[in-house]
């Protein structure tokens, strides 16, 4: 009986870990872009969108806006070019925390999934109403992300990032 419990128990301290991976779902597509500049301009990199304790952030090659329509839609790759990083903190994120010259102590990064592979993808279009506003619309594929444990999400649903104006 004494082996019985004791296999029991061992079998207990050693059973399989699942990772804890409790993130199975990165959906953004609701929420609205964000930048740190009061308007967007063609030589703005870094865009971001933040659900109370998480942060979509991309960072675009420098050079892929440009105030002219595109007649193909312009890529750029996951990390090579362009980069996308998902965070969860301690507590509700602001825009400080992206936009601060020195970035605040609190909330603190829980974890932090780069993207290891996947597009960006601009298509621009000169407005109706302005010949001098231009439309970015900045689309997703492909992502996969990763933390430095290894551990993968698998449900991504951030198709499109959103739309951002420049002005010549």
């Amino acid at each position: 009986m004494n082996r019985v419990i004791l296999v029991f128990i061992l079998c207990f301290f050693y059973s399989c870990d699942d990772g804890d991976l409790v993130i199975e779902t990165i959906d953004f597509n609701d929420t609205s872009i964000s930048f740190c500049e009061s308007t967007t301009t063609i030589n703005s990199t870094l865009f971001f969108k933040i659900q109370t304790t998480e942060a979509l952030v991309l960072e675009l090659q420098s050079g892929l806006l440009k105030n002219e329509a595109s007649t193909d839609t312009i890529v750029s790759a996951i990390p090579g070019q362009s980069q996308l990083i998902y965070r969860t903190f301690t507590e509700n994120v602001s825009s400080n925390y992206f936009c601060d010259v020195v970035p605040p102590v609190i909330p603190t990064v829980t974890d932090e999934f780069d993207a290891e592979k996947g597009e960006v993808l601009i298509t621009t279009v000169q407005s109706e109403n302005d010949s001098t506003v231009f439309e970015h619309k900045i689309e997703l594929s492909g992502v996969s992300f990763v933390n430095i444990t290894g551990q993968r999400i698998t449900d991504l649903r951030i198709n499109d990032f959103g739309t951002i104006t420049t002005t010549e």
